[in-house]
């Protein structure tokens, strides 16, 4: 039994853990990467072309931190728009709160945050325009942001979380319960009582 509950917790967090951390860092090919922000310099706009062939397209976002930043889900970190020829294509807040931090220098305490502003579909063969600027979250000293595209990504499954963090529950608590019937202190059993009599141990 402790294998299958084993078997069921891993399978529990692979899909609610490992699955979209891989779909949203790994699926598809990376198109480019941009540096859309340095410190000192502000925010300036990426022009890219864009074709079917490439959709959908993972828009993700890493940020580098000179200190460690204190981040809110009700904070606004950074703001995207992407547009083309037709009008706004994608929109997001970035709020970085669930954010894994990277160490890229860390003599200068410098960290790497990655948050995705999601995924464009229907891509018209034409230039696309990427807009990142600042939100409303403060004391964030950040010092780059850079624009990363990967196409033919993966789209996230909504409902396969859910299900892995359930039998991540499930095969956890059948392995804990498992563990303690297997390790439970059986009740010695009692000694054989003493015969006496020609046969027995005792003196006839």
């Amino acid at each position: 039994m402790r294998t299958i509950f084993l078997i069921i917790l891993l399978a529990g967090v692979g899909a609610g853990l490992v699955y979209p951390w891989a779909v949203s860092n790994f699926s598809g090919s990376e198109i480019g990467s941009w540096r859309v922000h340095d410190r000192g310099e502000g925010f300036k706009p990426v022009v890219v072309r864009l074709s079917p062939d490439m959709e959908p397209v993972r828009v993700l976002v890493d940020m580098t931190a000179i200190a460690p930043p204190e981040f809110a889900a009700a904070s606004t970190v950074l703001t995207l728009t992407a547009t083309n020829g037709t009008g706004t294509v994608l929109a997001d807040r970035l709020t970085f709160a669930e954010a894994k931090p990277q160490e890229r220098n860390p003599q200068l305490r410098e960290r790497i945050y990655r948050d995705e502003a999601g995924v464009i579909d229907g891509i018209e063969a034409g230039e696309y325009t990427f807009v990142v600027g600042q939100g409303d979250a403060e004391d964030i000293q950040i010092k780059s942001v850079d624009l990363i595209l990967r196409g033919g990504a993966i789209r996230l499954d909504a409902r396969v979380q859910p299900v892995g963090f359930t039998l991540a529950a499930v095969g956890f608590i059948g392995l804990v319960l498992a563990i303690r019937r297997r390790r439970r202190v059986r009740r010695p059993a009692a000694p054989a009582a003493t015969r006496w009599g020609r046969n027995g141990n005792g003196d006839a």
